[in-house]
């Protein structure tokens, strides 16, 4: 049988899944007093905001890009299509839904005080906000797709100056709300990128971008982030950090465009030397069967750690960057990524019967 599979983007995909779960993991910091639990961000110390540069949530929506591509070359019909991929959404995600909602009874019985509970049940979901605005964007691929045919490269090309525009008036005419805009108009870059890209290949062309070009837009699109930073009113971090004025993220600003570019055409021009990687890798396979269950439990796991640890173990989370929490680190994410697993079988249990759920109400 031949291998239908995009292992380009399937080993994307998982780099991308497993990169958000690294980094997360690495955030978190809390502490507790006896009477509240402070919450932190652990890359908000010293140079940790550099590692803020490897988030990689454009090459994710640019993968949501190319699967949706490949989702609409299958149907061609516009409500079984937005229908379709937003209801595979749904049983993930009122399996998480269920689980937190015992939690939040369960936890408190277990000696858990209710306050950090609730605290921790308000953080847990807060990586949901990327379905939402694949979502949107789902709603919005027809059009996409049409557009993207008719005018091709220009289309991006258009959001990003429309993107760029938001940030104008957003910063130079001090109206803020205006850059919730740009929730959907930045990351709908990389995602119609993803279409685009997707769409030449079906047809037998070769792509967007030649290696040569998307190489030179990588730089040209890095450079750009470190100019807009550099006299722009933007933090060095691309997420959002506290004490900081501005988040770069909530909503997404321009060297967030401008990194999006480069990390995308980055990963065009990687492409010969990762498909073949990814075919051959069981991580790759494994990451890409698991990739909705990680992104949506991996912050569960590390905070039923943390609350083991503070409220089980009655031990105190070392501080970021000290020699201690680097020695943890390795013992940390073993712990971790086990309570992950274990997540995943549960998912694996409950889900069905949401699915059951769901299936009798839609």
């Amino acid at each position: 049988m031949r291998d239908t599979r995009d292992h380009y983007v399937d080993g994307l995909r998982a780099v991308g899944i497993l990169a958000v779960v690294a980094l997360h993991w690495l955030m978190v910091e809390a502490s507790w007093d006896g009477h509240q639990l402070a919450i932190g961000n652990a890359l908000g110390h010293g140079w940790g905001w550099l590692l803020t540069w490897l988030q990689p949530l454009p090459v994710l929506f640019f993968v949501a890009g190319v699967a949706a591509r490949h989702g609409w070359q299958r149907l061609r019909d516009e409500r079984r299509f937005v229908s379709t991929r937003i209801r595979s959404m749904l049983p993930g995600l009122g399996c998480f839904a269920l689980v937190w909602a015992v939690l939040v009874v369960l936890l408190p019985r277990v000696g858990v005080p209710e306050a950090v509970v609730h605290q921790v049940a308000r953080i847990a979901p807060q990586p949901l906000w990327f379905l939402g605005v694949q979502a949107v964007l789902l709603a919005l691929t027809p059009r996409l797709v049409r557009a993207g045919e008719r005018w091709g490269w220009r289309v991006p090309v258009v959001l990003g100056v429309a993107a760029l525009a938001v940030d104008l008036v957003r910063f130079g005419a001090g109206i803020g709300e205006v850059g919730y805009a740009n929730l959907v108009l930045v990351w709908a870059v990389p995602y119609l990128i993803g279409l685009l890209d997707a769409g030449r290949r079906l047809t037998g062309g070769g792509g967007l971008l030649s290696t040569r070009i998307a190489a030179l837009l990588a730089v040209a699109g890095l450079a750009g982030t470190v100019l807009l930073i550099a006299v722009g009113p933007y933090p060095v971090s691309l997420i959002g950090m506290p004490g900081d004025a501005v988040s770069n993220l909530a909503p997404p600003t321009a060297p967030v465009l401008t990194f999006a570019v480069a990390q995308v055409a980055a990963a065009v021009a990687l492409r010969p030397l990762l498909v073949d990687r990814a075919a051959r890798s069981s991580l790759v396979r494994w990451t890409n069967t698991h990739a909705m269950g990680l992104y949506l439990w991996h912050l569960t796991a590390m905070f039923l750690l943390t609350g083991v640890v503070i409220f089980g173990l009655h031990l105190a989370v070392p501080e970021p960057w000290t020699a201690t929490w680097w020695l943890t680190r390795p013992v940390i994410a073993a712990a971790a990524w086990l309570a992950l697993l274990g997540l995943l079988r549960l998912d694996r249990v409950v889900q069905p019967v949401v699915r059951r759920a769901i299936d009798a109400w839609w």
